[in-house]
Order: C-alpha cells, then sequence, then structure tokens
C-alpha cells in the first residue's frame, strides 16, 4: 500500500490527532525500534519506558499518556485494538487470483465460486461449497458436503472433513484439522467400541483458527463456535464443545467435550477444562488452570502453582504428604479447647 497520512489515519479510524496532519506513514513498527515514517503504539505500561526515546513518527495512544508522549499522537480509548485496525489496513492480504490451479482435484458437482481461488494441489470432495472471494491454500483438504463462507481463508494444507461448515471472513492457518472424529469409545470385555461420531463442525463469522490447532466433530449434536471466536495454536476443542461469541483461546489449552464456554471470555494459555462442564459469560482464566468444575459466576479464575526453587518445592511436596496427619492434630486440639471429648482416627 502506498503511504498515507496521519489525518488520512485519524479520519479513517475516527481517532483524535495531536500533530501535523500531513506526516506520511509507510509502516508499523515497536515503539522501541521504529524510525521516520513508522507507527507504534503504547498500551502495555511495561513499555512505557521506551516512550520519551521513540522515533517514531507518530504513536496511538490513550489520552491519559499523550502528554508524555514526544512524537504526535492518534489517541484512542483502546491504542491496541486502533493500531491493529491500522496496521491491517497498511498491510492487505494479498490478493486472490481467482481460479482453480491445474493439479488440484475437483469433485464435478462441487460448487465453486468464480471469485474463489483454489491453490495447487488442493482436494475439494463431492457437494462441497466454496464461496466468492474464498481461498483454499495449496495442499488442502475440503471434504464432502462441507460449506465455506464468503471471504473465509484457508491457508496451506488445512483438513477439513465432511459436512464442515464455515462462516464469512474466517482465517484458518496451516495444519488445523477440522471434524475428525471426538474420542468416542466404549469399554466392552474385550477393549474398546469406538462410538461413531455423527455430528458436525459448525462455525460463524469472524473466527480465526490456528496453526495444527483440531476441533472435533460431534458425537451425535454438533460442536459449535460462534461468531468471533479466536483460537490460538494448538489447541483441541472435543466433541460437542460450544465455544461463545467473541471468547479468545491461548496456546496449548485443551476442552474436553461437551462443555461449553460462555461468550466474552478468555481463556489462557495450557488451561486444561474438564467435560461436560458449563463456563458463564465473561470468565476469565489464567494459564495453565486447571478446570475441573463448572463456573457459574463472571470474574477471574486460577488454578496453578507457580514455578519455584527445586529443594523448597521438595520440602513443600514432602509437607503434603503429612496433611491429613496434621488436619487431624489441628482438630483434636481445637475440640480439646472447646472442652470436647477428642474422636479417635
Amino acid at each position: 500500500m502506498e503511504d498515507v497520512t496521519l489525518g488520512q489515519i485519524a479520519a479513517r479510524f475516527g481517532l483524535v490527532l495531536r500533530g501535523e496532519p500531513s506526516t506520511r506513514i509507510a509502516r508499523v513498527d515497536e515503539l522501541e525500534h521504529a524510525g521516520e515514517g513508522a507507527i507504534a503504539f503504547l498500551a502495555d505500561p511495561k513499555h512505557r519506558r521506551h516512550l520519551a526515546a521513540t522515533r517514531a513518527s507518530a504513536v496511538v495512544i490513550d489520552a491519559a499518556s499523550a502528554a508524555e508522549c514526544p512524537v504526535a499522537a492518534l489517541i484512542s480509548d483502546s491504542p491496541r485494538a486502533a493500531y491493529a485496525r491500522i496496521a491491517a489496513w497498511l498491510n492487505p492480504e494479498p490478493a486472490l487470483v481467482p481460479g482453480i490451479h491445474p493439479s488440484a482435484v475437483v469433485a464435478a458437482d462441487a460448487l465453486i465460486a468464480a471469485s474463489a481461488e483454489i491453490g495447487a494441489q488442493a482436494v475439494i470432495g463431492a457437494g462441497a461449497s466454496i464461496g466468492e472471494r474464498v481461498l483454499v491454500g495449496p495442499g488442502s483438504v475440503v471434504g464432502a458436503r462441507a460449506v465455506i463462507g464468503a471471504d473465509t481463508r484457508l491457508m496451506a494444507r488445512v483438513t477439513l472433513y465432511r459436512q464442515v461448515r464455515i462462516g464469512e471472513r474466517c482465517l484458518v492457518h496451516s495444519g488445523a484439522v477440522i471434524g475428525a472424529d471426538g474420542f468416542g469409545i466404549a469399554r466392552d470385555r474385550d477393549g474398546w467400541v469406538k462410538v461413531p461420531q455423527l455430528g458436525d463442525v459448525l462455525i460463524g463469522n469472524d473466527v480465526e483458527i490456528g496453526a495444527n490447532t483440531t476441533i472435533d466433530r460431534g458425537a451425535i449434536g454438533d460442536t459449535v463456535l460462534e461468531d468471533d471466536v479466536k483460537l490460538d495454536n494448538q489447541i483441541q476443542v472435543g466433541h460437542n464443545v460450544r465455544i461463545g461469541a467473541h471468547t479468545a483461546i491461548a496456546a496449548c489449552s485443551g476442552i474436553s467435550g461437551s462443555t461449553t464456554i460462555g461468550k466474552r471470555c478468555m481463556i489462557g494459555g495450557q488451561v486444561g477444562i474438564a467435560g461436560h462442564l458449563e463456563i458463564a459469560d465473561d470468565v476469565v482464566v489464567l494459564g495453565q488452570s486447571m478446570v475441573s468444575h463448572s463456573i457459574h459466576k463472571a470474574g477471574a479464575y486460577a488454578a496453578a502453582v507457580p514455578a519455584s526453587e527445586a529443594g523448597g518445592w521438595r520440602r513443600v511436596v514432602a509437607r503434603l504428604r503429612h496433611l491429613d496427619e496434621l488436619f487431624d492434630r489441628v482438630r483434636r486440639l481445637e475440640k480439646q479447647r472447646h472442652g470436647q471429648e477428642p474422636e479417635k482416627s
């Protein structure tokens, strides 16, 4: 994209400009590394130390901090979100090349919009429907009767199993697998019997799915991701999970089957969520927590033990082995203190 002015940026994104409107911006950069022609942002207090010395042409910043900015300021209530929109505008996705690559394999009855791009060695199954301006990246597989909405992009080597439905303006990164069987097995005398996974995966609009993330199809009903869900890389979503709109989940988290997560939740990295639970709207779960019970009230939750010096941690573990004994001793002392006959253990 050609250079733009600060005045154009302020007008397009509804920002208050303190500085020269004709200043030209060519790129985005980090606050501490930016130079002339670059725009940066300040949202995290940890980076405030870099503000005074910045050489950026402009900084996206909140009103409370604007007075400290030594260069032009674009003032926003949400500097990070405003910066994200500016960065996307200055760095648009490569234009599609409509058409089907000669090496792609496309079923005769698949419906593919003329404006879609089907990459090299992609496979489109029978009865699949590919919407307007969709990208199916190289090596991706779209299963039979799968549906992809307009302006959605599948990057290289994405796999959609049969009957997966993805909405509009979604982004699915490389290696993601959507619609594989959930972990449904029944114990029998001679081993395990596979339970057929007969449901589908339904994904709303404006959803992003990270690299190597897996989303299992439902066992009978469907696995559902509502609008504007954001999943990081290497996340496991079990069968019949439902994730509410505008929820974001960080990398390496795992969600067991039949759990419902509410709207506007934020789940940190390496969180484990047990199956058949309900998590309310507007819940924050901090990284490395284990959620083993339903959460019915909005708020922040954590259940993790931070790393500590190895010798001290070993002593803590050794003392944990005596916790029951200590509890019994305290209970006996409390009863003696109140003149009660102590119970025999």
